[in-house]
């Protein structure tokens, strides 16, 4: 009977630590997930051109992102999250193009959250990932700053899953 006692709490062992690996495994794809689709939206857009600020407009090359929804929405598409990309504006950095919904309309013109983590390490020049509340929803996202020729931060990419 010791016997079986032992191989029951041996398995009882194993199955927690194959559950909580799973768990850790899922985490790591999440986490891979949104680095392989924010790489996407970043060579997507710079493919266009340079990044540049132009009168309250962002533009790659000499496409302007403002109100052009065909990159964000091919990026959902083909990676199933949410997209937008933000344009500095004055100390803010606004949805100028997203996929994400507010009231049942595109979350244009909304502002990233100025006290979030996010804001602190894009406003250092740095990324972020991690858990974000993105108008009210938990996220597992990415934020990664767009800068102009002279090293400037002119605003985001960011993608998300929800949680």
């Amino acid at each position: 009977m010791k016997g079986y006692m032992k191989a029951v709490a041996v398995l009882a062992v194993l199955g927690i630590a194959v559950y909580a690996g799973t768990g850790f495994l899922y985490a790591q794809s999440v986490e891979e997930k949104v680095k392989t689709a924010i790489k996407a939206l970043e060579d997507k857009t710079t493919s266009l051109g340079s990044p540049r600020l132009d009168n309250g407009s962002l533009l790659f090359g000499e496409d302007e992102m403002n109100g052009n929804y065909d990159i964000v929405d091919e990026i959902a598409d083909n990676f199933g999250c949410t997209a937008t990309i933000f344009a500095k504006t004055g100390n803010d950095f606004k949805r100028i193009s997203t996929n994400v919904i507010k009231d049942g309309n595109r979350a244009v013109g909304t502002v990233l959250d100025p006290n979030g983590a996010a804001i602190k390490k894009i406003r250092a020049g740095e990324a972020y990932y991690g858990e974000a509340d993105i108008l009210g929803e938990k996220y597992e996202t990415g934020y990664e700053p767009i800068k102009d020729a002279s090293g400037e931060v002119i605003g985001i990419w960011y993608v998300g899953y929800k949680k």
